[in-house]
């Protein structure tokens, strides 16, 4: 995983502090390949509430990551446990590493 030891610790200390502890947070896409170069972070979060507080809480840590660790391309996917499964879902929980 292309990521630091600080990076993971900021992602799962903001994480939990925006969306709550029982949150579940995984990194998948192009930053699990050691041997590639560049690319966006790629999150998957799965967290309860409803669409639009998961909405407000995700455009707050996406601002968050954005002072923390510099401006980098996020992506961010958040999941709800009423929200009907999504093909991104899918994938992000089939190929993704918790953090």
């Amino acid at each position: 995983m292309r990521l630091s030891q600080q990076q993971r610790q900021v992602i799962r200390d903001e994480v939990a502090d925006i969306f709550g502890a029982d949150a579940r947070v995984h990194v998948f896409g192009s930053r699990l390949d050691d041997t590639d170069r560049g690319g966006d972070i790629d999150l998957y979060i799965e967290a309860p509430g409803n669409a639009e507080g998961l909405l407000d809480r995700e455009l707050a840590l996406y601002a968050r990551l954005q002072r923390k660790l510099g401006e980098q391309r996020i992506d961010i996917v958040v999941h709800g446990p009423d929200q009907p499964i999504r093909s991104i879902d899918r994938h992000a929980r089939a190929t993704g590493m918790p953090l």
